[in-house]
């Protein structure tokens, strides 16, 4: 009988992740606490996130020791100067202009920007976008949980660039 390996050492990058998660102020802790953890087990070293958060530790588990969680006030500015260092700004929400996810070939220094759950991305983070990116939605309610999403365009960035 073939044993069940469990929780299996993290695969070595060749370099580091050139991707940054910028999102807002998330209604629910639970959902920022979900995000670090993905974000950590996607080899990404850095969040930016707006508001006061909460990280729970039992959700984020290894990942809040691993990623660093920047806090700030509000995420324009911090959107104009990661364009200033290159940073291709992603948004993650349905637009009239919006990208398929499975269709869009991420650059390798990229800001991806989530949208708030219920509001998405205000206008004026909007206008700073590169692109913006959505997934097919195929029945109700017509738009994934955002940390599901995420998940979907953090997995989609890492198979592009499998190695970091």
């Amino acid at each position: 009988m073939t044993e069940q390996i469990r929780h299996k050492p993290g695969t070595e990058l060749e370099r580091p992740r050139e991707i940054v998660i910028v999102c807002p102020a998330l209604r629910s802790n639970v959902n920022l606490s979900r995000m670090v953890r993905l974000v950590s087990c996607a080899g990404i070293t850095k969040i930016i996130t707006s508001g006061n958060p909460k990280i729970d530790p039992k959700i984020a588990r290894d990942g809040a020791k691993e990623v660093e969680i920047v806090h700030k006030r509000t995420l324009l500015p911090v959107l104009k100067q990661l364009k200033s260092d290159g940073f291709r700004i992603v948004g993650l929400e349905q637009t009239d202009d919006s990208h398929n996810l499975f269709e869009y070939s991420y650059e390798r220094k990229t800001a991806l920007l989530i949208g708030h759950e219920r509001h998405g991305i205000p206008d004026d983070e909007l206008a700073l976008t590169d692109d913006c990116i959505e997934i097919p939605v195929y029945g109700l309610p017509y738009s994934y949980n955002v940390v599901t999403a995420t998940t979907m365009a953090v997995y989609e960035y890492c198979r592009q660039f499998p190695s970091g």
